[in-house]
């Protein structure tokens, strides 16, 4: 069992040495203030009022001493009395006020460990007013405090845990200055992974639909998307105070705060890194929402992660469960996503290095990214493209790696113009109106899903074709020559 020596309790060390008494095994503190004396009682904690360099009041034995009274040249004396009956114990000594030279330079030479308290007052407010990154958070707190009632924190449409963890992050940093919000989303959590991140860790969020009517909130922010009407479903017209995203825009944003990093892996690392520069230390819950979102957006590490996105898991690594990690991260597979990954399996057209499938009418959307992630698995394939309707709608997912294509560009580039779509390199996705076709009874579904192959594949094949051409002889330029069939509104 560990024995701890406390020598000397000054005013700025009271607090560490009541959370020293939480530890267990042993602690023995010396000082001379009565106050300390009286006030620090626990089991396993001895308390004697003596001087802190009283060396015939020490323990037979410590294996961490820790001298912290207010007065430097007390702690060099302290020290130096502790080292020499302690010579193998880790000895932190917090350096005092009014150090000399002399008596710094002594207490350097003694301890393990000095820790400088006017050095880490003026770290903290250099950190908060001039380091990287400083001038960022102090607008998006002047952004909040601007925001006079209730913040909805926007996710986009069937929000992934990303979008999930960010929200509800931005929701407990608006808290932090008076500011109410609200974590929400339009469509479904239905991806067995996001249910089971929301329902173990009992996450509070809220639904909306189009007929919402969102004149209780004074605020709007949006996370990981960045424009109001483009997937989510809000008018496109709302006005927006704050945008944090890791996306690549394909228009300006708008908005009175915008924090747009493309290089960064996750909008959750953002999120974290403004917690941590608020000194607000996230809930377990939130701490591990956060680290999810992380490490699903980079592919547990191995996808557009940047040195941010470590540095910010290792922080939450701190405050999450990692057991409940565990288990969000292990759940069972539904018969829709087993169902649509053997449709994608049968239907499935290679070309190359590349496969596209239709799977179909669907009643899980985000069965189709699970299809995506276990086909790029296949020996030889390098990009995954798979798709499906419901509700009037082609929904498309596509998978990449190890390939010089930049799939979110590839999918703009066939799809942009008769739908919208968008995402990284390696992971995007599309939705298309099926227009006047939406409404084909069960009899056509077979055509229609005939037709949408056709359109779908074609686009998607040709634009892979082009860019793989494109990146051989170094052209700028792709004409398409395909018409889309479909009666698309707005196009």
């Amino acid at each position: 069992m560990q024995r701890r020596l406390v020598l000397g309790c000054g005013s700025a060390a009271r607090g560490t040495i009541e959370r020293l008494a939480e530890w267990p095994g042993e602690l023995v503190i010396l000082s001379q203030r009565g106050d300390v004396v009286d006030a620090i009682g626990a089991d396993g904690v001895t308390t004697k009022r003596r001087a802190p360099a009283d060396a015939e009041a020490f323990p037979d034995r410590a294996e961490l001493v820790f001298v912290a009274s207010d007065d430097a040249a007390a702690n060099a004396e302290a020290a130096a009395e502790a080292r020499e009956q302690f010579p193998d114990a880790q000895l932190v000594v917090y350096l005092g006020a009014g150090a000399t030279a002399q008596v710094r330079e002594r207490i350097q030479e003694t301890a393990d460990r000095v820790i400088d308290g006017e050095q880490v007052l003026l770290d903290r407010v250099r950190e908060l007013t001039t380091a990287p990154g400083a001038e960022r958070i102090h607008r998006l707190f002047a952004t909040l405090r601007r925001i006079d009632g209730r913040l909805a924190v926007v996710m986009h449409d069937n929000p992934d845990p990303d979008a999930i963890a960010s929200a509800l992050a931005l929701a407990r940093i608006a808290a932090s200055v008076g500011v109410p919000a609200d974590a929400c989303y339009f469509g479904d959590i239905s991806h067995q992974e996001n249910r089971a991140l929301v329902n173990l860790l009992d996450l509070a969020l809220v639904e909306l639909d189009d007929g919402t009517d969102l004149a209780e909130y004074d605020g709007v922010a949006l996370v990981d998307h960045s424009r109001p009407g483009v997937n989510d479903g809000l008018p496109g017209d709302t006005e927006i105070d704050i945008v944090v995203d890791h996306h690549p825009p394909r228009a300006p944003v708008e908005a009175h705060f915008v924090d747009l990093r493309r290089d960064i892996g996750a909008t959750s690392t953002l999120l974290a890194e403004y917690l941590r520069r608020a000194g607000i230390e996230p809930e377990e819950s939130l701490a591990t929402s956060l680290l999810f979102g992380i490490r699903v957006d980079t592919n547990d590490f191995a996808r557009e992660v940047s040195p941010a996105d470590f540095e910010a898991a290792a922080w939450l690594l701190t405050y999450a469960d990692l057991s409940m990690l565990d288990r969000v991260e292990s759940p069972s597979m539904t018969s829709a996503v087993l169902e649509t990954l053997g449709r994608a399996i049968r239907n499935r057209d290679v070309r190359g290095d590349a496969l596209a499938s239709n799977v179909g009418a669907i009643s899980d959307r985000d069965a189709l990214a699970q299809a995506a992630d276990r086909l790029l698995n296949m020996e030889g394939i390098r990009i995954v493209i798979v798709y499906g309707f419901r509700d009037g709608t082609v929904y498309v997912s596509g998978r990449a790696r190890g390939t010089d294509v930049d799939l979110g560009e590839t999918l703009r580039d066939a799809l942009g113009a008769i739908g919208s779509a968008g995402g990284h390199a390696d992971m995007a996705g599309a939705q298309v109106p099926l227009g006047i076709l939406a409404d084909a009874d069960d009899e056509s579904i077979e055509e229609l899903s005939e037709i949408v192959t056709e359109v779908i594949a074609s686009r998607v094949f040709e634009t892979l074709e082009d860019a793989t051409t494109l990146l051989d002889v170094g052209a700028d330029d792709t004409e398409w020559a395909f018409e889309f069939p479909f009666e698309v509104d707005g196009e």
